[in-house]
């Protein structure tokens, strides 16, 4: 038998993006009723320790901050965790939702979808457990952590990011890692060659072996044959070769979708009263899968929800790289932006602007010591989002 619920404001997602939403909310309202439906079971914990728990010495565990259940109740929010929606109908403005306890129906006055992304799957011919397993989650961190061999070696698919991250968080525990990816360096869409190569270089010195500009062709259980003959051995393999944003529910209901799902200033879908936030939305900027620019969209929703509203404004926003063999900042210009990088300084100490052919600074990155004028230099960068009149 379906029952049926109402909340004022329905959100969709457990993470980063909702959880931040819902205390940005509490911080205006304490009487609109919230109501969170998530897969997962709610736990609270920072993904982005995922990729330096070993630095933290933390276990699996250890990253939960609070239970689903304690934390809903400290924000006086109603959570159905172990959920699924099924489908939403904008026109009665209903979810289905399949629970542990049977079919449920939530109506809502406000909805928003939060979430997040999942790993671009990576299948390789000859490895027979399917898609490379990847960690967006904690409960994927510790499926992945659980089958670690102590002191083994891992093969990481990308020197992105998270490729990198846990790269040096791996090898600065005894692990013996080796990164492949096609680039000619290591955060290629990040940083200028020069720093990418320094980057590698620092890594390496701590036990991890780069083999850039190649492709793995085949593998099995236990070895992996790359695209220039090279056979690698290894224990265990973690593919970190980006993020797509979730977008099949928001599709399925008729919103407006491009890489992720289409929001504006106000973080308002083609639906207006519907609203995405973090990783799965697409704003004038495009997808935006960074800490900071998640905060500030929860802030300004938070205010758009309790009928004060306000629109995000996004100003550059550095990236620190958890990198402790080279630590970096990177601002990234903007995808197909026309200009140059111009790298100065010595040693570990790098400092690269992406210059436009009129002279404006449109990204920076920036490397040791001269990873402490990232603010300085931030405010000479555009505006991702500007202010509007």
């Amino acid at each position: 038998m379906t029952t049926q619920t109402k909340a004022d404001i329905v959100i969709i997602g457990s993470g980063l993006a909702g959880m931040t939403l819902v205390r940005e909310l509490r911080k205006l309202d304490g009487e609109k009723t919230i109501l969170m439906v998530t897969t997962d079971d709610g736990a609270q914990y920072s993904k982005p320790m995922l990729s330096n728990a070993f630095a933290q010495k933390k276990a699996p565990v250890d990253l939960v901050q609070q239970s689903g259940p304690d934390w809903a109740a400290s924000q006086s929010v109603t959570l159905w965790n172990n959920a699924h929606v099924q489908t939403v109908d904008r026109t009665a403005k209903a979810l289905s939702v399949e629970t542990p306890n049977g079919p449920q129906t939530i109506t809502y006055m406000e909805l928003v979808f939060a979430v997040g992304a999942h790993p671009r799957p990576n299948t390789v011919e000859g490895y027979a457990k399917g898609a490379l397993p990847a960690v967006n989650s904690l409960n994927d961190y510790k499926a992945w952590r659980d089958a670690l061999p102590p002191r083994g070696r891992v093969l990481i698919v990308g020197a992105g990011l998270i490729g990198v991250e846990f790269a040096n968080d791996l090898a600065g525990a005894g692990y013996r890692v080796d990164v492949v990816d096609p680039s000619t360096h290591a955060l290629g869409r990040l940083l200028p060659e020069a720093l990418g190569h320094l980057m590698q270089a620092q890594l390496s010195e701590i036990g991890v072996t780069f083999h850039m500009n190649r492709k793995i062709q085949t593998m099995d259980a236990r070895q992996a044959h790359l695209s220039d003959g090279t056979v690698l051995d290894y224990d265990h393999v973690l593919s970190a070769i980006g993020l797509v944003p979730n977008t099949g529910l928001a599709q399925d209901c008729g919103l407006k979708i491009g890489q992720g799902i289409e929001v504006d200033t106000f973080m308002m879908t083609s639906d207006p009263h519907i609203y995405a936030l973090g990783d799965c939305a697409q704003t004038q900027a495009g997808v935006l899968p960074f800490i900071q620019p998640l905060m500030i969209q929860a802030q300004a929703l938070a205010h758009t929800l309790t009928d004060d509203p306000k629109a995000v404004v996004l100003p550059a926003l550095p990236v620190v790289v958890k990198t402790p063999a080279l630590p970096t900042v990177v601002c990234p210009p903007p995808a197909g932006a026309k200009g140059e990088w111009l790298v100065e300084g010595t040693g570990l100490d790098q400092r690269a602007v992406f210059m436009a052919p009129n002279g404006q600074i449109l990204g920076f990155a920036l490397t040791g010591n001269a990873t402490q004028s990232r603010m300085s230099l931030a405010q000479q960068v555009p505006d991702l989002l500007p202010a509007t009149s």
